[in-house]
């Protein structure tokens, strides 16, 4: 981390949130020159500057991917852009489709474009497995935002290097699951779930900026990083989350309960990590699938202890998820 981070200039979109607070940190700890956080979230950005008063590396901007003249600014004289802005949520894509379009496609548009412009040396969407075979707005516009950057890196009309990294679930992320449940234990319940035959793809935090740095590290351009993730039943996760949590407000377990909904518009029972085209043309390592661009397919492309999957969609045919056990130490 600290080869990448040290002495550089780093732009940090949609700063305010989970992972780009986790950048902020691990740029600050690794020796950046400097870092802007960039957001639209007023308070958000008050809250980080209380929290680093001392810190005179991080400049607070408040702006909008959306707004061209806001991004040429802030992109000025910086070496990575680490692009985190957008609208993550569901079912307020579904109900905004405008503004999911806005957000996370033009405004990604804007970033690619001033990147280039300004000579940044590496910029990294962070993506979704939302935009894996996308059924609803959230992820038709993510994949579109990824289909920008591995365009660009595939034009070469700059030097720059445009990579993505496609995430799952960041546990205890700003609006994820975990707090939501937390909130609905605390009122006594009922928590809500969609279905008992819901799975999800999950990470930390801490293990998802590890494995960002690491794909921003060895990136050589236009290709998907997919991080290795543990499947998660979120019926499981519930039960689990009642035992950790009811105590702290009171209450037993039991008296927690599960209420159905059904699934909203926009969800699957299952996401993914890769279509069936990307399956075919995956490489692998102990960490990461990686997609490589399609300018590459064919041929033989190197990163570190990476080999060519034999056979990537038993992966997922026989993937089982995770015990409750395992749940326990993920939430630990």
């Amino acid at each position: 981390m600290e080869d990448l981070f040290k002495g550089k200039n780093i732009t940090i979109t949609g700063g305010t949130g989970t992972i780009g607070r986790g950048i902020l940190t691990s740029a600050l700890k690794n020796g950046a020159n400097s870092i802007k956080v960039f957001s639209n979230d007023e308070f958000g950005l008050y809250e980080l500057e209380e929290e680093n008063y001392s810190n005179k590396k991080i400049q607070y901007i408040i702006g909008d991917v959306r707004d061209e003249d806001s991004v040429r600014n802030v992109i000025k004289k910086t070496d990575l852009v680490f692009h985190a802005a957008a609208l993550k949520h569901v079912d307020r894509c579904e109900l905004n489709p405008f503004e999911a379009i806005t957000v996370n496609i033009n405004g990604t548009r804007n970033v690619v474009k001033f990147s280039s412009s300004e000579g940044v040396k590496k910029v990294i969407l962070i993506s979704t497995d939302k935009a894996v075979n996308p059924i609803g707005v959230m992820g038709a516009t993510k994949l579109l935002a990824e289909k920008l950057i591995t365009s660009e890196a595939i034009s070469r009309r700059s030097t720059t290097i445009f990579t993505c990294v496609r995430l799952g679930n960041v546990i205890q992320s700003r609006g994820s699951i975990i707090p939501r449940i937390e909130s609905q234990i605390q009122r006594g319940g009922p928590i809500t779930l969609t279905d008992k035959k819901m799975k999800r793809f999950f990470t930390t935090v801490d293990n998802a900026i590890k494995l960002i740095t690491r794909a921003t590290k060895i990136a050589n351009g236009g290709e998907i990083f997919v991080p290795k993730m543990n499947l998660i039943n979120l019926d499981d996760l519930f039960e689990v989350a009642k035992e950790k949590i009811a105590p702290k407000y009171g209450f037993k377990p039991t008296n927690i309960k599960t209420k159905v909904i059904g699934m909203r518009p926009g969800e699957k029972l299952i996401e993914y990590l890769l279509n069936e085209y990307e399956m075919n043309h995956a490489i692998e390592t102990s960490e990461f699938f990686i997609i490589p661009p399609l300018q590459y397919v064919g041929k033989k492309v190197s990163y570190p202890h990476s080999h060519k999957v034999t056979n990537v969609k038993r992966y997922f045919s026989d993937l089982i998820p995770i015990s409750r056990k395992e749940i326990h130490k993920m939430l630990d």
